[in-house]
């Protein structure tokens, strides 16, 4: 039930910022400045991401590259390092992250946004292509 409730408490959050974004009447990241996620819950959304919906979603079946992505979230203190490789679900590694060919970071906010697909000041530096695999609905 633990798992269900975590899954369920990240798609009304990613369901919200897109409500807040349709009153808004723009995409833009700074549409909704009153809307900040919690670095925890934050950070825990970007793990539920790569540990539980990415896995079993399908997206990384159509990827054509190999490398390593690192998100790093600054005010949460966490870092994952994933391997992307074509065919397989985006694997996450333990350890490492200093050979990344391509870098996500910013506040946990930012990139739990980036990786749910929604609008984000996240910085990415490297192979964009990368983030495909790794994309949330």
């Amino acid at each position: 039930a633990g798992s269900w409730a975590r899954r369920q408490a990240h798609e009304a959050a990613i369901h919200r910022l897109n409500a807040e974004h349709a009153l808004a009447g723009s995409a833009d990241a700074s549409a909704v400045p009153s809307l900040v996620f919690d670095p925890g819950f934050a950070a825990d959304g970007i793990d539920e991401l790569i540990t539980r919906v990415l896995p079993t979603a399908g997206r990384w079946r159509e990827g054509t590259v190999t490398g390593t992505v690192v998100l790093h979230a600054a005010d949460a203190g966490q870092t994952w390092t994933v391997r992307v490789v074509p065919g397989e679900p985006p694997r996450l590694e333990h350890g490492g992250g200093l050979d990344a060919d391509t870098t996500i970071a910013g506040t946990a906010d930012a990139v739990y946004r980036r990786v749910w697909r929604r609008p984000s000041h996240a910085v990415v530096t490297g192979n964009a292509q990368l983030l495909e695999p790794l994309a949330g609905p």
